[in-house]
């Protein structure tokens, strides 16, 4: 349990399960087990309770780029949630493969490398380089599901 321990240390919280908006429908699995790979939906940022949390918007415009990066590391929180939830143990997770990042962007934004950084921030913080290293797209998205700032899916290798 050392990545549960380092959280603790870092004084974070992974969030419980997410709780959708009224009225939305999520007919999927967040989490997705093939052999030694799970595979991660998008996921947004949320609040230790399980909703989702703001700012919402478009980052470059009611978003600031420090903000968007924090909704990263937020979205990194959920995504370990759904991982401890899935697997048990984060340790379980041996190395992290593809990270899809996408950031709601206000028009003409070209920063979204560094609003994702929250996210790679945090998982090379917890994992160190050889485990955390992954490979990684950061793109503008004209909207985002609810308002959201920032949704992020992956893929990990697992033991």
């Amino acid at each position: 349990m050392r990545i549960e321990a380092r959280l603790e240390e870092l004084g974070l919280v992974v969030p419980g399960p997410v709780r959708a908006p009224e009225g939305a429908r999520l007919p999927f699995s967040f989490a997705r087990i093939d052999g030694r790979r799970v595979y991660l939906s998008g996921h947004g940022p949320q609040a230790p309770d399980g909703s989702l949390t703001g700012p919402l918007g478009k980052v470059g415009a009611e978003v600031s780029v420090e903000e968007g990066y924090e909704a990263a590391r937020a979205t990194a929180l959920s995504i370990l949630g759904t991982l401890q939830r899935e697997l048990g143990d984060l340790d379980r997770v041996s190395r992290w493969l593809r990270v899809f990042g996408m950031v709601n962007s206000a028009p003409g934004f070209i920063e979204q490398p560094s609003v994702i950084n929250g996210f790679s921030d945090l998982i090379l913080e917890l994992y160190g380089p050889e485990a955390g290293q992954h490979a990684r797209s950061a793109v503008g998205m004209a909207e985002l599901p609810f308002g959201i700032p920032v949704e992020i899916e992956a893929e990990a290798a697992i033991d």
